[in-house]
């Protein structure tokens, strides 16, 4: 089982800046793809980044690419996503995920194939 607790959510003007942790609990962390996903209103869930279980490997989502970093510190079971030049469009709920023990590469992009959630966390951008 694996539990996971996002912070680092709140309020910024568009161009900013802000950065995500994702604190997992268990002692295989490394052994877990870790994805990010948002939710805006009144649309569904979408994929935003995913890492690899040792750190070496990251996709993004289009949107995102080039604007946002996920990363990941095995020793201490965390998880992070730095959100540049943020814009409107990027207001959401965030996500952290961990897909299933021993599914550790980066190619997971889609909900179901993810085992557990945070709470998530609010990010809103304003114009």
């Amino acid at each position: 089982q694996v539990q996971l607790v996002e912070s680092g959510g709140g309020v910024v003007q568009a161009g900013g800046s802000l950065r995500l942790s994702c604190a997992a609990s268990g002692r295989t962390f490394s052994n877990y793809a870790m994805g990010w996903f948002r939710q805006a209103p009144g649309k569904g869930r979408e994929f935003v980044a995913v890492i690899s279980g040792n750190g070496g490997s990251t996709r993004y989502a289009d949107s995102v690419n080039g604007r946002f970093t996920i990363s990941r510190d095995n020793a201490k079971n965390t998880v992070a996503l730095q959100m540049n030049s943020l814009k409107p469009e990027d207001t959401a709920v965030y996500y952290c995920a961990a897909t299933g023990y021993g599914r550790s590469w980066s190619r997971y992009i889609h909900e179901y194939e993810y085992n557990y959630w945070g709470q998530g966390t609010q990010v809103t951008v304003s114009s």
